[in-house]
């Protein structure tokens, strides 16, 4: 399973001729590929690989050091019968429904630990802290920050149903505070994915004018929900 969250760049230009669109289908497309036929590499390794391969095609034409070339969010799963392996990096969530029914959230918090001096606007992170130590991580141009994703694998007997979600569709736990993850999870399992994206909707056009809520620089976001039930 593989959820994907291109960051949307500022008006200013990014050294890349080709748009951020272009970047996510081709870095989906590798890390598609790789997931199955790379059964002996870990997630880590894979995104690694899946972002060289996506680097390599432009590496030509564009200025892939600039600190906004087209990059992404991921969130990256694979399981098999023993166990489900886990790849979270940035701001999208991964939500793990145990045996049990208790839903654990895996997130990659280093964005909300930035202070917010670090803030250029509500919504615009100081581009100097884009895959920088003591910034925070996305898949990009460098291989390396594969190795700063929050990683970790779970028996399979003990994971029931697993969703990936942008923060688009977080925002109705971690900006509107709906509900929490568990709250979150059964709507997704009782409604479907679509009505956790229309809540967010009206949510956030209610709140379209004052913008109420921190951290939401402008009023709707790409909201994306991924769910597989093993």
């Amino acid at each position: 399973m593989i959820a994907l969250d291109g960051v949307t760049p500022p008006s200013g230009g990014t050294g890349c001729l080709h748009s951020v669109p272009w970047f996510t289908a081709r870095l989906g497309g590798a890390l598609t590929e790789l997931t199955v036929s790379g059964r002996d590499l870990t997630l880590s390794e894979i995104l690694s690989l899946a972002i060289r391969r996506t680097a390599d095609a432009h590496a030509a034409t564009c200025d892939l050091s600039h600190p906004r070339t087209p990059q992404a969010t991921v969130v990256l799963t694979r399981w098999d019968a023993d166990s489900v392996e886990y790849l979270v990096l940035s701001d999208s969530a991964l939500l793990v429904r145990g045996a049990d029914g208790a839903v654990t959230p895996v997130l990659d918090d280093r964005l909300d630990r930035l202070p917010r001096a670090a803030l250029v606007s509500d919504a615009l992170v100081d581009a100097s802290l884009r895959n920088k130590e003591g910034g925070f991580f996305t898949a990009a141009a460098d291989p390396a920050v594969a190795a700063r994703a929050v990683t970790g694998s779970l028996p399979r007997r003990e994971v029931r149903a697993l969703a990936a979600l942008t923060d688009g569709a977080t925002r109705w736990t971690e900006v509107f505070r709906e509900g929490d993850w568990t709250a979150l999870f059964d709507v997704v399992a009782k409604e479907g994915a679509r009505s956790l994206v229309e809540r967010v909707r009206e949510l956030e056009t209610a709140d379209r004018e004052q913008r109420a809520y921190l951290g939401r620089g402008k009023t709707h976001d790409d909201a994306t929900v991924v769910v597989a039930e093993l």
